[in-house]
């Protein structure tokens, strides 16, 4: 069934790129015989209320792979390090009339357990509360290892629930983990209004972010916030590493969605 969306559209972007820092390849890694952004790409699909998605990427190899799968594509700058900055320049091109008040969702490549109900999450606060500019996934983190990986990017929020801070240090500080300490990660999927994304995008990479390589961070240091939706507990796993394949693939195979595409 799908939402009252109030006379917003809602925009998705799957960005992805061959030359990940810590993953080379890593959006067209065969996981359990599909490329990752095959599974991403048709899982973001099971979501009934786009207005419109697409794959953003700078490769020939994506390029050729989408044109393959009949998957909207669109080709952005090669200059992109950041996903967020790729997404914005894809709105831009994508040649679909968008308002400042609808909403973008980029759902990054490399998170292959995503489903449509993580992405209404994402989607519904922007809808039902105008003052909710952005929104982020926040998922818990109940092991040590992933709590103290600096490939997990980090996030604390206050009391609304609006982010504070991401890092790849382990925060909130405590002596000793436990999953009681409420530790969250931040997920791959962000929601925008389209507004929001363009202060976001006409900004220069600000000092937090470089320093912690955290793109949130660029709004924070400029006053703003984000939303963090509190994923509710279940298997999911980001790709940051090779290392990462084996326990997404056990995942997947217990996992309901991937029995719909």
């Amino acid at each position: 069934m799908s939402i009252d969306k109030k006379n917003r559209q809602v925009f998705g972007f799957v960005p992805a790129r061959m030359a990940a820092s810590r993953f080379p390849g890593k959006p067209l890694y065969n996981i359990l015989g599909r490329p990752m952004l095959e599974h991403c790409f048709e899982r973001a699909k099971l979501y009934r209320d786009w207005d419109y998605l697409a794959i953003a990427t700078c490769d020939q190899e994506i390029k050729q792979f989408s044109i393959s799968k009949s998957y909207n594509l669109i080709m952005t700058s090669d200059a992109h390090t950041r996903a967020l900055d790729r997404v914005a320049e894809a709105v831009e091109v994508c040649q679909k009339p968008i308002k400042d008040d609808d909403i973008v969702v980029c759902v990054q490549g490399d998170e292959p357990l995503l489903g449509p109900d993580i992405i209404k999450l994402i989607v519904n606060p922007l809808i039902n509360d105008s003052n909710i500019n952005g929104t982020i996934l926040a998922v818990p983190i109940l092991d040590q290892e992933s709590f103290l990986n600096p490939d997990t990017v980090k996030l604390v929020h206050n009391r609304d629930f609006d982010v504070l801070y991401t890092s790849r240090s382990p925060i909130p500080y405590t002596k000793k983990f436990s999953a009681d300490l409420g530790a969250l990660r931040v997920g791959g999927i962000f929601g925008f209004k389209w507004s929001f994304l363009k202060w976001f995008q006409s900004q220069s990479e600000s000092p937090l972010e470089l320093r912690e390589a955290c793109d949130s961070n660029r709004i924070y240091d400029g006053g703003f916030t984000q939303r963090a939706v509190i994923m509710p507990y279940r298997n999911y796993f980001s790709v940051d590493s090779p290392s990462d394949i084996k326990r997404v693939e056990e995942a997947l195979l217990s996992d309901s969605f991937s029995q719909q595409y």
